[in-house]
């Protein structure tokens, strides 16, 4: 119980603390006296988007540990599909393997880049995480889509390949059956 009362009162004085740190220190008297004034803060600078842009296409992706890649992970990764995908909304996503590193994949949008390696997947999907930037592409038959997950965002979209799209072709002529038609009669 005195446990709880003392982290209840840690989680309490904590944002005291940071505004006593970040309060603007007061003038000394003599200073403030004589009337001299303080030096003013460095302005701030603007980015624009296309300084940024081009500062982004020379930096290279962030390297990190690398995860240890096992043979499940390895069977994964042949089968990512490479290229550029089409997206909803005019967007587009570039998946390129690494050369150096096999069963490592660069994930390319919009400016930003994500270096992914596979992730094991229950469901059969494939699903390739970065997980310095939080960002995850899932790969379905049909579609594909990138996500970030430290924001909670959909960054591309119902991304589509060649091949996905020869794949919902397919699905649209057969489509799969549904889980609640139940199996087929035996046959006799």
């Amino acid at each position: 119980m005195k446990q709880i009362a003392l982290i209840a009162a840690v989680v309490l004085a904590l944002p005291f603390a940071a505004t006593a740190q970040t309060a603007a220190p007061t003038k000394p008297a003599a200073k403030a006296a004589s009337g001299s004034t303080a030096a003013k803060p460095p302005a701030k600078r603007q980015v624009t988007r296309k300084a940024a842009k081009a500062v982004e296409e020379v930096t290279p992706i962030s390297e990190g540990p690398d995860a240890p890649l096992t043979e499940t992970d390895l069977a994964v990764a042949k089968r990512v599909s490479l290229g550029k995908a089409q997206c909803e909304l005019g967007a587009d996503v570039t998946v390129t393997a690494d050369e150096k590193k096999p069963g490592f994949f660069t994930i390319s949008t919009k400016g930003q880049r994500y270096r992914m390696h596979p992730v094991e997947s229950r469901t059969g999907a494939i699903r390739l995480e970065d997980p310095h930037a939080g960002a995850m592409w899932l790969q379905l038959g049909n579609k594909s889509m990138l996500m970030n997950q430290k924001q909670g965002l959909r960054i591309a979209d119902e991304c589509q390949t060649a091949e996905q799209v020869a794949f919902a072709e397919e699905m649209k002529k057969n489509p799969p059956k549904s889980l609640f038609e139940g199996a087929d009669a035996a046959k006799k």
